[in-house]
């Protein structure tokens, strides 16, 4: 560990109301339900530097006002940026700059890098922007090393931008220091919350990288790999018994790998250590799992699955290589069910293939495989995916140069088929949504649920406000966008 590092803040910044913009998250844009996660990639590297320190602007409601002040207070700053919200963090990298000019101020996140050079043009007040990982990255510039010096780096040399020689990717993930004391230092659990996850909850990796190799995933086909690379379990025992300790107040803990239950050995020796602790969990999962590691699972702990089912049209999910068969899903999600383990579904419509009728088979799928609670997405081709590259070659795109969410950080529908227009697909998010919510089963199951425990039901009454109030704000978008065609 160094011994003389810079002051150093870390910022995920202000941005939209209700916005997670993307710190831990694959959804960034407003939810339906104003939901927040972990800032876990900045926290992992706030936590390679000695007294740094973490602040998480939209959870808090935090102002540009109220934060920019502080840079005076600072030698270095390191910005998460995602696609949809880099114009604000560009302005608001500008404003740390004016308040202190003398501030090193750093970039990292997906977007900035796979678009480095035009992001770094655009945000002329950031003097380096990571290219790839960023945990020693943030650490070496903290130590002072100079740019030049520092492996995996977009920067500024002598009025031009220069790039350094890429990083290797981490192999050893017991390198890495908890997550954990940053949380408890810099942030207030009782912020963080989400639909489906008991409160209050936290959330951590265990690992990085997905071997799955869908098209439209940001993470593995920008910083994470398809290189499933993990702690041991030794290390994640360790960390998990001084989560216990550190935040006794947790109802729920959440591994937020891309895939917990893509190494099946490792994660049945995970959740006998999560059994042996006597902590409830929950964890990202292909429809895949077989019944025998749901049992060992169930048997210790798991509370939920969160799945992406994505579609129920195989060859939708051929198109975007999810690498699931829609029986194997049917048979994953009896035996979830069977076994009493909640399912969080995530789908997401306007894949490449969608049509009018491939839309009512996932509304149809979707309430088959009748999962707890579900997210409906509009696909996003977010830069540096292969969804991304297949817009730009088929003409998919409704904008070239649009944006991914709208001035309320509500996605747009950025995509184009034949036979599917973008408004066709913005209009199924809200039928998907009324049609498995709005059947006298699921309303009976989730007025069961807010019966048998106060908590659900204040949880869940207050869901409700915020989802239909969500559903009625894209009511008027519809009407608006209507209105001006016919203007136009």
């Amino acid at each position: 560990m160094p011994a003389d590092v810079m002051k150093s803040l870390f910022i995920n910044p202000p941005s939209f109301e209700g916005f997670d913009g993307g710190a831990g998250s694959r959804y960034q844009a407003r939810r339906e339900v104003r939901s927040f996660w972990y800032p876990t990639w900045l926290a992992q590297a706030a936590a390679m530097v000695p007294d740094s320190k973490l602040i998480d602007a939209p959870p808090n409601d935090l102002t540009v006002d109220q934060i920019a002040p502080l840079a005076k207070d600072y030698e270095l700053i390191v910005l998460h940026t995602s696609a949809p919200s880099f114009s604000n963090d560009a302005k608001f990298a500008a404003r740390l700059k004016a308040e202190n000019p003398n501030v090193t101020i750093g970039m990292v996140g997906a977007y900035v890098g796979v678009r480095p050079v035009p992001s770094m043009t655009s945000a002329t007040a950031v003097d380096w922007m990571a290219v790839g990982e960023f945990d020693f990255t943030c650490l070496d510039v903290a130590a002072r090393k100079p740019l030049r010096d520092v492996l995996g780096i977009a920067y500024r040399e002598n009025g031009s931008i220069a790039f350094t020689a890429p990083r290797p990717k981490l192999e050893n993930f017991d390198e890495l220091p908890s997550v954990l004391p940053v949380y408890r230092r810099d942030l207030n659990i009782e912020t963080y919350f989400n639909g489906y996850l008991d409160h209050p909850y936290v959330s951590l990796y265990t690992g990085r990288g997905c071997r799955s190799k869908c098209t439209f995933c940001l993470w593995p086909q920008t910083i994470g790999g398809h290189l499933y690379r993990v702690r041991s379990v030794e290390s994640v025992e360790a960390e998990m018994t001084m989560a216990k300790r550190l935040f006794p107040e947790v109802r729920e803990f959440f591994f937020d790998d891309d895939t917990l239950t893509d190494n099946l050995p490792r994660v049945e020796e995970i959740a006998k250590v999560m059994g042996r602790l006597g902590l409830t969990w929950s964890c990202n999962a292909k429809a895949i799992v077989p019944r025998k590691t749901l049992e060992v699972l169930k048997e210790n702990g798991l509370r939920l699955l969160l799945v992406g089912y994505e579609s129920g049209n195989q060859q939708i999910l051929n198109n975007i290589k999810k690498g699931v068969r829609l029986d194997i899903a049917r048979r994953f999600s009896r035996d979830a069910r069977e076994l009493g383990i909640k399912i969080h579904g995530t789908f997401i419509v306007g894949l490449p293939g969608e049509t009018p009728e491939t839309l009512k088979e996932t509304i149809r799928f979707a309430c088959e495989v009748e999962p707890e609670t579900i997210q409906v997405s509009l696909a996003a081709p977010y830069p540096g995916t292969e969804l991304h590259r297949q817009a730009l070659e088929n003409g998919w795109l409704q904008m070239e140069t649009g944006e991914l969410v709208d001035q309320h950080g509500v996605q747009n529908a950025m995509l184009n088929y034949p036979g599917l227009t973008s408004t066709m697909i913005y209009k199924s998010l809200d039928e998907f949504y009324r049609a498995f919510y709005f059947r006298p089963r699921k309303m009976f199951s989730l007025f069961s649920g807010m019966l048998r425990d106060p908590r659900v039901m204040r949880r869940r009454l207050r869901e409700g406000g915020e989802f239909f109030r969500f559903l009625g704000e894209r009511k008027k978008k519809d009407k608006a966008k209507l209105a001006a065609a016919a203007a136009g």
